[in-house]
């Protein structure tokens, strides 16, 4: 039997970087990985495209997203809730 593995879905923070479109927010997010011969450590910036039901995220604000069966053909993920609200 498969069992629903509620649990093991990603969460992220970002922030909204646009959202001109409709229940649509693009995301960045921000990490740091090591070089893995030398270490240092860098930056990496990937975006994603985030289901915002009520349009309620602005561009600046900071939210968290988590993973979600895919709503379009870009769009894997949906809003948590908002972390931090842009000035």
């Amino acid at each position: 039997m498969a069992e629903a593995r509620k649990g093991s879905r990603r969460v992220l923070t970002g922030t909204v970087i646009s959202s001109a479109m409709d229940k649509t927010v693009v995301v960045e997010v921000v990490s740091i990985k090591a070089h893995p011969v030398y270490k240092k450590r860098y930056r990496t910036t990937k975006k994603y495209y985030v289901h915002d039901e009520e349009n309620q995220c602005n561009a600046g604000d900071k939210i968290s997203i988590s993973e979600t069966r895919p709503l379009s053909k870009t769009k894997r993920w949906r809003v948590l809730d908002i972390v931090e609200r842009a000035r």
